[in-house]
């Protein structure tokens, strides 16, 4: 080990401390105690007890303190040098038995911190039964959406929340808003007829118009599209994973310069297309044109060509928030459930509440929280394989068990042998200021009866 200038000093001092304290011929005083008190017995008996206890009580006479040099460190450590050397080990002032005790109190401290962080077979079924709970409302009331006469039809959770959506924004409304001047956007055109040759959008058309362009997605439109907006201008990709940047001329009405207007602009727009026949795309569902490789299925489809087929289907913004539901209801079920179990563990109801996942805080919730959507997302994946239809992923959980996966892997490769190691030498540390605190004791002991000169 390569100790630094301060630790070899440290080494040193304290081995050559140790070689003389282990010097010192220390008297039996073991049968002290016992002789006194014989002596004690044997004056009582000639009749001198009065004059026996006249002494013991006798205050102690004050003497002139023995005056003692404390040496520097500079001088300690040359004295030390020049009897151990300037090589010495920490480990050499210890016993083998010592050692081995030490290190068996490093391992103790090791089992305790990963007691903290181990889940027990209650945390194991709260994420289990949220995961199993999650995949149920998914397959059973979510379901797969499927498109019939311009209405998409999934499982009864579903078409409840697209029937709140359409309840929440009518079509009357929505159809006036539509052609109401404060939602026209130049990103809007949903064909090729105003833009020259080269900056032709291969796919854009009615069905597809806000599948290809950014600003109609519910994320990127805020940044795409509020830019579009102020700029005059369309950004799309294309169905061949083209990206295309082109200003609308045909369009320059629809231009705002207020940043503000133009964001207000933009949210009314997602109001105006939410609710329609071909709607709002999922959030960053435009970004899978780019992804024009793969040969899935018998018709040997991109993901590019699989995804722009799913949106046509009816995989839209509506049905990620259905999708999002059993999402929801995992972190519920996980957060509840580890509350309570907290609560009766004897913790505090303010320590119990599980909003944050930071592990000094919470140790096992961003665990649970990985195995329950861990679950779920493998449920997923075995209704994916079992319907051979790519319209029963949800994105929602994949984000999620995305999400949990990064955060375990982090924590398990990077954060953890950090916290672990923090944790012993905390431990270590709690031990070495009681040495201190006892070792200050007995040196301001010993100092009432000495003086000291230093240096």
């Amino acid at each position: 080990m390569n100790y630094s200038k301060t630790e070899q000093q440290m080494n040193t001092i304290l081995n050559y401390q140790s070689d003389q304290l282990n010097k010192i011929r220390r008297p039996d005083m073991s049968k002290v105690e016992t002789c006194i008190s014989e002596s004690e017995e044997l004056l009582r008996s000639l009749g001198y007890g009065t004059e026996l206890e006249k002494v013991k009580n006798t205050p102690n006479v004050s003497k002139e303190k023995t005056i003692i040099q404390v040496p520097t460190w500079e001088q300690l450590c040359t004295e030390a040098e020049q009897v151990v050397g300037t090589h010495c080990r920490l480990e050499s002032i210890f016993t083998e038995e010592e050692l081995q005790s030490n290190q068996q109190f490093i391992r103790q401290l090791n089992k305790d911190y990963n007691r903290i962080h181990q889940l027990d077979r209650y945390d194991i079924s709260i994420s289990a039964a949220a995961g199993l709970l999650a995949a149920a409302v998914d397959i059973l009331l979510v379901g797969i959406p499927q498109k019939s006469k311009n209405k998409i039809k999934a499982g009864s959770l579903a078409d409840f929340i697209r029937a709140k959506f359409d309840e929440v924004f009518p079509e009357d409304e929505m159809e006036k808003l539509a052609h109401s001047k404060v939602s026209k956007v130049s990103f809007d055109a949903q064909d090729n007829r105003h833009v020259p040759e080269d900056k032709r959008v291969v796919g854009l058309s009615s069905y597809y118009h806000r599948l290809l362009s950014l600003g109609h997605d519910p994320l990127l439109g805020f940044l795409f599209g509020v830019y579009d907006i102020l700029n005059g201008t369309m950004t799309t990709i294309d169905k061949n994973g083209r990206f295309v940047s082109q200003v609308m001329k045909n369009y320059a009405d629809r231009k705002e310069t207020d940043i503000f207007a133009a964001l207000a602009k933009q949210v009314i727009h997602f109001k105006s297309d939410i609710t329609t026949s071909m709607g709002l795309p999922v959030p960053l569902m435009g970004l899978f044109n780019l992804l024009q490789f793969g040969t899935i299925g018998e018709e040997e489809q991109t993901i590019a060509e699989i995804v722009q087929g799913m949106y046509f289907e009816g995989y839209d913004f509506i049905h990620f928030c259905s999708m999002s539901l059993p999402v929801m209801l995992t972190e519920v079920i996980v957060r509840i459930g580890y509350a309570y179990k907290r609560m009766r563990e004897g913790n505090k109801i303010k320590e119990s509440i599980p909003f944050s996942t930071d592990r000094d805080r919470h140790p096992k919730l961003a665990t649970m929280l990985f195995l329950a959507h861990s679950g779920a997302a493998a449920i997923n994946a075995g209704k994916i394989y079992f319907t051979k239809n790519p319209m029963a992923i949800n994105y929602p959980q994949w984000i999620a068990f995305a999400k949990y996966s990064y955060m375990q892997l982090k924590w398990i490769l990077l954060k953890k042998p950090k916290a672990r190691e923090d944790y012993i030498l905390g431990k270590i540390d709690q031990e070495l200021f009681e040495a201190y605190r006892q070792t200050d004791a007995v040196f301001d002991e010993f100092s009432n009866d000495h003086r000291l000169l230093f240096g």
